[in-house]
């Protein structure tokens, strides 16, 4: 298995989760998406803004690497200002976002190359510091800081009552 195959693995897995959050969010009632329920961004809904927010960045730094030409359209999206950002209140608008993103990640996993993850990543952080990092491993990173905090989303839901249902990447691992 080609260093490659992991991440489109991780892409696929990422927007077949993220479709099951959002069903099973969508099961509830608008007021209970946006309870505060302790958790670090809140609520549900709070943990799925911050998501978008988070890949966005991550996105829009993607872009700028040789290998983001399929992420072109995240250039033009507005660069969130704060981690914890609103942009969207809702769960419809929020998962119209995600959907888009969700397809540009996708893709964008599709077209690099073994060679692409050699090319470093440089990028600012949300401060302005400069880092360049390997850019196989910031990926990683991209994809681990999605299913941590969908593992938090998952939580809030079954608290409310809602089975997300299977939620391991083990289940879109072929046989041999």
């Amino acid at each position: 298995m080609a260093r490659i195959d992991g991440l489109r693995l991780a892409a696929d897995y990422n927007a077949w989760m993220n479709r099951s959050i959002y069903d099973a969010a969508g099961r509830l009632p608008a007021e209970e998406v946006a309870a505060d329920r302790g958790a670090f961004f809140g609520s549900i809904l709070g943990t799925l803004e911050h998501l978008v927010v988070g890949d966005t960045l991550w996105l829009k730094r993607f872009a700028e690497h040789p290998s983001g030409a399929a992420l072109a359209p995240v250039r033009a999206l507005p660069r969130p200002t704060a981690l914890s950002q609103i942009q969207f209140g809702a769960l419809a608008p929020l998962r119209e976002r995600r959907e888009m993103l969700d397809g540009l990640i996708v893709a964008w996993a599709r077209s690099l190359t073994e060679s692409d993850l050699d090319v470093p990543l440089a990028y600012r952080s949300t401060r302005g510091d400069a880092f360049v990092k390997p850019f196989e491993l910031v990926i990683q990173h991209f994809f681990n800081h999605q299913t941590h905090h969908r593992g938090q989303t998952t939580t809030l839901l079954t608290q409310a009552g809602v089975d997300v249902g299977v939620t391991d990447l083990l289940t879109l691992i072929p046989n041999v």
